[in-house]
């Protein structure tokens, strides 16, 4: 059957698609997005060069690296590869010079943008209250985003720090999270700052290091995602994965720091194949495909429902310059570039 249309009719269905089209690519875009952690501390992994082609080759369309090493950003020119940048803990000092930071971004940023897609500056990894760095990650946060804004980027690249679960001092069950007193007195200023500047924060959260700390408690499936039912009733909450409470124990520390509409992106999340009883093959594989599928549909978590979870997997490679034990075997990629389970990125 044939339709006809007045000019009137045309133009308010034409906006009507539109209309459509945007309610549907904002729809697409809840579903998380997976990246996967570029470590290089090993002797016999392959190029930067060769370790960009194999991103593009599985598809894995976002990448994070712990320094602004030269060769990885050249290798990433033109790869449509969303990036998250690394101020090292060695950095962090000199980047309360202004001046220096400024520098930074110049050399490190500004002179690869737009080629490279820069998504987030992560200023400092796991810093802790007790650190010495931990008095700089503010003023270098504060340093880096005026560095940022004054080369016009402000509205591509957020400015962040990635922080790690041990700042809370309790995180069970989920809604009871807080920050312990002395991670708050650090962590809530950085909070304030990023929420007023609308960037989120990073957080590398790891199930497999909460269950192997607390096996007594904590049951194997819950922690692999493999879990049948209900495993923790939290108020109105219900969990059936360790990862999702432990997201949402930062999430209500975040409401008690009075950031509660602060999102969180998790910038390392893994689960090794050797060295620790827990760390098997199999149960590696079934942590990544697991988690893999569990950020990439749209359920989020029951604290934050239907909201993406960006989440970087821990890490692309083996790698056999880190401390013996289940620190060299987080990778998903072996060095010789074979996969080390059948994981779908894309």
């Amino acid at each position: 059957m044939a339709f006809s249309y007045s000019a009137n009719e045309k133009n308010s269905f034409g906006v009507a698609m539109l209309l459509l089209f945007g309610l549907l690519m904002s729809h697409i875009g809840v579903s998380g997005a997976v990246g996967v952690c570029y470590g290089r501390n090993g002797n016999n992994l392959p190029s930067q060069a060769q370790v960009v082609s194999l991103f593009k080759a599985n598809k894995i369309g976002k990448m994070r690296i712990y320094d602004p090493d030269q060769a990885t950003l050249q290798a990433l020119k033109g790869s449509n590869i969303d990036l998250i940048l690394d101020v090292p803990k060695t950095t962090l000092q000199s980047l309360t010079d202004a001046a220096k930071a400024k520098d930074w971004v110049q050399k490190n940023v500004v002179a690869y943008s737009p080629g490279v897609k820069f998504r987030y500056i992560a200023v400092g990894n796991e810093i802790h209250p007790a650190d010495a760095e931990a008095k700089f990650v503010l003023p270098a946060i504060k340093n880096v985003y005026s560095a940022i804004a004054a080369a016009n980027l402000q509205g591509q690249i957020k400015v962040s720090t990635a922080i790690d679960t041990t700042l809370l001092g309790k995180s069970s069950p989920p809604s009871e999270g807080t920050f312990s007193t002395q991670a708050s007195s650090y962590i809530t200023p950085i909070i304030q700052f990023l929420a007023k500047n609308g960037a989120p924060l990073l957080a590398n959260v790891y199930p497999y290091f909460a269950y192997t700390g607390n096996t007594a408690q904590i049951k194997l499936q819950y922690a692999l995602f493999t879990a049948t039912g209900v495993v923790v009733q939290d108020k109105q909450y219900q969990y059936r994965n360790l990862f999702d409470a432990m997201l949402d124990s930062l999430y209500a520390a975040l409401e008690k720091a009075g950031a509660p509409n602060l999102e969180i992106v998790v910038s390392e999340s893994g689960w090794p194949s050797a060295g620790n009883p827990a760390a098997t093959v199999n149960n590696a594989g079934t942590y990544y495909r697991n988690l893999i599928n569990h950020v990439k549909g749209t359920a989020g978590t029951p604290r934050k429902p239907g909201k993406a979870i960006e989440t970087y997997l821990f890490a692309m490679f083996d790698e056999n310059l880190k401390p013996a034990g289940t620190e060299q075997h987080f990778g998903v990629f072996s060095p010789s570039k074979q996969q080390k389970y059948q994981l779908t990125f894309g």
